[in-house]
């Protein structure tokens, strides 16, 4: 029993990795979406435009790799904690204001 154990929790920090990694672009995925709005409204177009081209980039990634590489149980646990990284770039994206003024 004793050497079960270890396994099952490597398994666990395993597991564990890949929702760390989801959330940290979540937050990422969604600073650069906030990022790219307020340069569309200061009419910003070439920080508008890699902003932009960021973001669709790194939300399709995501959702190829977890349409590809996860099964369906973790699929959906990968999703709610990619959505809670989403919320929280969008906390750290409105408290940010470097490069905005007029």
């Amino acid at each position: 029993m004793g050497r079960i154990a270890p396994k099952i929790i490597d398994i666990k920090i395993k597991n564990m990795g890949y929702l760390i990694i989801y959330f940290l672009v979540g937050v990422i995925q969604d600073f650069l979406t906030t990022l790219n709005w307020r340069y569309v409204a200061k009419e910003k177009v070439l920080p508008a435009m890699l902003f932009s081209f960021l973001t669709t980039a790194v939300g399709m990634v995501v959702l190829y790799n977890i349409i590809t590489q996860l099964d369906p149980n973790r699929s959906i646990l990968a999703i709610i904690i990619y959505s809670l990284g989403i919320t929280t770039g969008t906390f750290f994206a409105m408290k940010f204001k470097a490069g905005l003024k007029n």
